[in-house]
């Protein structure tokens, strides 16, 4: 794939957790986390994008979201589970995105909030339609997702080079 060709990354929160006695990084999803994880899996379905590689955090809630909007996927890609997303702020996501291998053009990072709405803003040098007014609204909802777009290298991909094309939220 030619590095001039547009690049899209979709940032995920996972689904809502349940807070049962447990460490952070083991919390479950509440019941209707696993609802609304299913229904955003739909809607990233019908974004019709190709995702080539998921990278996911490894915390349990993360995981589970993922599991289950998956299953909605026309085709599964390829997952990592990277440790660095559990509690990331946006530099160390950027850090990760930068080590995405050329060859893959769709990218979808599910991980934990402030960091994912935190990355979005910081990515999104532009914004198309009305996509950062209701991505700033509803602060980022858990199992919400924004879609953003660049052109280059994924070593290129810096505060202010992406595009948000859209936004998401399980109440929409």
């Amino acid at each position: 794939m030619s590095v001039a060709e547009p690049r899209r990354i979709v940032l995920f929160r996972h689904a809502k957790a349940d807070w049962p006695d447990v460490p952070d990084h083991e919390r479950p999803l509440a019941e209707r986390g696993r609802k609304d994880a299913a229904v955003a899996g739909r809607k990233l379905a019908d974004s019709g994008i190709p995702f080539d590689l998921a990278i996911c955090s490894t915390a349990h809630r993360t995981r589970e979201t993922w599991k289950l909007a998956v299953h909605e996927l026309p085709h599964r890609p390829k997952t990592v589970y990277e440790e660095r997303l559990y509690e990331a702020p946006p530099g160390v996501l950027i850090a990760v995105l930068n080590e995405t291998p050329d060859d893959v053009r769709s990218t979808l990072l599910i991980g934990h909030n402030p960091g994912v709405h935190g990355l979005a803003d910081i990515l999104a040098g532009q914004a198309e339609g009305d996509a950062q007014e209701r991505m700033s609204r509803r602060e980022f909802p858990t199992a919400g997702f924004a879609v953003l777009s660049f052109t280059g290298s994924w070593k290129s991909l810096e505060p202010g080079t992406a595009t948000l094309q859209d936004f998401w939220g399980p109440s929409e």
